[in-house]
């Protein structure tokens, strides 16, 4: 039996080490599951069976109901093949965000690694990370090839901007994070609705979403580990700085995320009074992109990153809701 300790630096330190191995047990046990459980796009998905096939006018493609768009007068009116082009060049643009994202990810993952120590034991996870965005981004595209559809993803200058992102760990590894969080939160929380809401017509799109949902699990349960284990040490100028930065982060990429692609509505001539009372005016949209980063909101919380200055930049950015309001 291992003795107590006598003063209260050899309890913090047993405690540092008794943290360090709960962290590190976490990592090896998310790097198992990446060998234990992953997805090969061109061996898993059955992308030629007659079933999976992508044809424009498939009416499975079709918005739901239940939709903020799929429901709208405008939408119910048009033809079956102009309500199913619409729908899939919805799923595509979000496969062709994701794929921009996740590239943007991998580059700053291997900024991040190249730094690592030898021995560190988040160097293997995040290569496991890397290869499985590689696959992500390789199952994204091949979707949208498929498509035949002109699809842009992320606007001109967001894109431009993005491309500071792979550096962000350079400055902090910290904020590197929050974005990861930023980028994989929102549409995790629309994929996992969407399925357990039967939404999901097409399988090929629904094996797809399953097989993002599953991974990506794991790449947001190593950005919140780490999180919680770096951002208490910061020296508390750089916590609450860092407080400050990720409602503006989370609110900008919830909304890139969650948003129509300008090209579809010009596509569509979509009038400007349905995307205002769908995009702008509906409260049920506000409050699906509050719920989007509901879970990284209440991580910041508990990392001592709401204060007051904090809770009102999330609320400028339209992502705060009060503690223990239901989700919607």
């Amino acid at each position: 039996m291992a003795p107590t300790p006598s003063t209260t630096a050899d309890r913090q330190g047993d405690r540092a080490v008794a943290d360090r191995r709960a962290y590190e047990a976490v990592i090896e046990r998310l790097s198992k599951a990446s060998v234990d459980k992953h997805w090969e796009p061109y061996v898993d998905i059955p992308w030629d069976d007659e079933d999976f096939l992508v044809r424009q006018d498939d009416p499975r493609w079709e918005l739901p109901e239940v939709d903020r768009l799929g429901g709208h007068p405008w939408y119910r009116a048009q033809p079956p093949e102009v309500r199913a082009r619409i729908g899939l060049w919805r799923v595509a643009t979000a496969m062709k965000i994701g794929l921009q994202f996740e590239n943007l990810l991998k580059r700053g993952l291997l900024n991040y690694a190249y730094r690592l120590p030898n021995g560190s034991p988040e160097f293997r996870y995040v290569y496991h990370e890397t290869i499985e965005e590689g696959h992500h981004g390789m199952m994204f595209q091949e979707f949208v090839n498929r498509t035949k559809l002109p699809i842009k993803g992320m606007p001109g200058p967001l894109s431009l901007i993005a491309q500071v992102t792979p550096w962000i760990p350079l400055i902090s590894t910290e904020l590197f994070f929050v974005f990861v969080l930023g980028g994989e939160d929102p549409i995790d929380h629309v994929q996992r609705t969407a399925l357990r809401e039967g939404q999901i017509k097409h399988p090929l799109e629904e094996t797809i979403m399953r097989i993002h949902i599953a991974e990506e699990a794991r790449h947001i349960s190593f950005a919140r580990h780490y999180l919680r284990r770096r951002v208490p040490a910061m020296p508390r100028p750089l916590r609450f700085l860092l407080g400050v930065l990720s409602p503006l982060v989370l609110g900008t990429m919830a909304r890139i995320m969650l948003s129509p692609p300008g090209s579809m509505i010009r596509a569509f001539r979509i009038p400007d009074h349905v995307v205002k009372e769908v995009y702008t005016d509906d409260p049920g949209t506000a409050q699906q992109i509050r719920d989007s980063v509901r879970r990284t909101r209440e991580l910041c919380a508990e990392l001592g990153m709401m204060n007051r200055v904090q809770r009102a930049v999330w609320k400028a950015m339209g992502v705060y809701d009060e503690p223990g309001r239901a989700a919607g």
